[in-house]
């Protein structure tokens, strides 16, 4: 990550001290880029310059978290828990990974990169939503003591049922796709109307370590038995679950669906969760997410409904339409919705394709389920393309997976800047679609499942 993180005017919220103090964190995480790229600086140089990016940051939260409160920010709440989940949870296991490896070339790319993008990701849609420049996707979680008793709940729960000791990766889970996953959604309601729906995320592992080895089955994927089964387990998790949440325990369940991840994506970006939360149970990961369409809105997703007389064969056709193992996998990352859109339809068909509209969504996107080709957009505001590839090679696990830029021009300057990054190609965005896929498959041809 040799580049400077660009800022750019249109990011100011328009708070003048909290507008100075981003502009103060993104310059104090440029001078660690170029520290650890200078080898006259010694460890002790790169230790005191993340200190003082940690003291910035905290009397950062604190100066904004008294201004929200100050102007009575609706928000205030949320966007704390999300300060917290940061300082509490984030930082400390990045400072605690610094220092069991002695300060690290490979612990401080990985503390810079972490760091980097939460500030980016954070500045672009949380801290903007304080002045309304944005709406903040998680503006109606539940409140702290009822997320805090459900996650311990879950987490007690697997430790029972499956003996997993499962821990929180993150509270705010925004939907990545991660490994071969399983989308359950339960939806329940009132007789005034109201409905929540409760979505489960499996990864494909997990259940098939859990539920098929208590089973007794050799299977090492997700057959039918596996997941009939898996059903009625996860619906006696979910009453467990929903006997803590005292606003849902009164409803009664209408509707269970098995999702795609394309199903589960739309719903996901459209609606705000009330609670989700990603945990890793040590056999794979597991979300729990929780979703009040009649606080936001309700559109149906043509998910067919399984009853009892249909629920072996729609489990059956569920399985093998999202027989993603034999699928490789295409991350594409642009911050344009209509890019992603059309990049979405157009790979579907013959790819494992997740859409991130960041440069911190592709990087979580790649953590949770490695992609055989990442399509880049090379043009990107504030964190470009080169930044997410220089994040990306910094990352000895990810290091080889090739990636192609997506551009909208090819000019002698945009070359000049390409070939020296070293990506697998780029594609012009002004292609015609049959151009793109040929393409792509051409790129992907080579690259073992």
């Amino acid at each position: 990550m040799g580049n400077q993180l660009v800022w750019n005017e249109r990011y100011n919220i328009g708070v003048k001290f909290i507008d100075e103090e981003h502009k103060k964190l993104f310059s104090i995480l440029n001078r660690l880029f170029m520290y650890r790229k200078e080898e006259e600086k010694s460890q002790w140089v790169c230790q005191e310059g993340i200190k003082y990016f940690k003291e910035h940051a905290m009397k950062h939260f604190t100066e904004e978290e008294s201004y929200m409160a100050s102007i009575g920010y609706m928000g205030f709440e949320t966007h704390r828990r999300l300060h917290d989940n940061f300082r509490k949870k984030t930082l400390p296991a990045l400072e605690k990974e610094l220092e069991q490896t002695s300060y690290s070339e490979d612990a401080i790319n990985h503390f810079l990169g972490v760091c980097a993008g939460w500030l980016i990701g954070h500045t672009l849609t949380e801290d903007r939503a304080i002045n309304g420049k944005v709406i903040s996707k998680w503006g109606e979680l539940l409140p702290e003591d009822e997320q805090a008793v459900m996650k311990q709940t879950i987490i007690q729960l697997l430790h029972d049922m499956f003996q997993l000791n499962a821990r929180v990766v993150s509270d705010c889970y925004g939907g990545e796709r991660f490994g071969d996953g399983i989308y359950y959604r339960l939806v329940y309601g009132n007789q005034q109307g109201e409905n929540w729906e409760i979505f489960l995320v499996f990864e494909q592992k997990l259940i098939v370590s859990t539920v098929g080895g208590m089973m007794d089955t050799d299977s090492d994927t997700v057959n039918i038995m596996i997941m009939n089964a898996a059903r009625y387990m996860a619906q006696q998790f979910v009453n467990s679950v929903k006997g803590n949440l005292y606003s849902v325990d009164m409803y009664e369940m209408k509707e269970e669906n098995l999702l795609t991840y394309s199903q589960f994506n739309r719903i996901f970006e459209r609606q705000n969760p009330q609670f989700s939360v990603l945990f890793d149970t040590g056999s794979g990961y597991f979300s729990y997410c929780v979703v009040a369409p009649h606080l936001t809105q309700n559109e149906n997703e043509g998910a067919v409904k399984i009853k009892t007389e249909n629920a072996m064969a729609e489990i059956g056709k569920y399985l093998d339409k999202r027989d993603v193992c034999k699928k490789k996998k295409v991350l594409v990352v642009d911050d344009s919705d209509i890019v992603r859109k059309a990049m979405g339809e157009l790979l579907d068909k013959d790819y494992a394709v997740t859409l991130a509209n960041s440069g911190l969504s592709a990087i979580r996107c790649i953590t949770l389920n490695r992609p055989d080709l990442i399509l880049l957009d090379y043009d990107m505001p504030v964190c470009d393309g080169s930044q997410v590839l220089e994040m990306i090679r910094s990352e000895e696990d990810f290091r080889d997976i090739p990636v192609v830029f997506l551009t909208g021009r090819v000019d002698k300057g945009n070359l000049q800047k390409i070939i020296p990054l070293k990506p697998k190609g780029f594609l012009l965005k002004t292609l015609g679609a049959e151009e793109i896929k040929k393409n792509i498959d051409e790129f992907l041809k080579e690259e073992p499942v």
